[in-house]
């Protein structure tokens, strides 16, 4: 099963970065998406922002999932 859904947890997992800077890096993904605060973004909105391909994020979150 992937993920559809990223959260600043799985930034902070995938980045390697603090959780102050997740969550600021979903926020400044959410503006450039026009999103409202209550709204998520996507792993494919993520990957884009970022230039990460998507198969490589959802691997990299299921194997630090499966390890917790």
């Amino acid at each position: 099963m992937s993920r559809l859904i990223i959260k600043p947890k799985d930034v902070e997992v995938i980045l390697r970065v603090s959780s102050s800077y997740a969550r600021r890096v979903v926020r400044v993904i959410k503006r450039k998406n026009h999103k409202e605060k209550h709204q998520k973004i996507t792993v494919k909105e993520f990957c884009r922002d970022q230039g990460l391909e998507v198969n490589d994020v959802i691997l990299e979150l299921k194997e630090f999932y499966k390890r917790k």
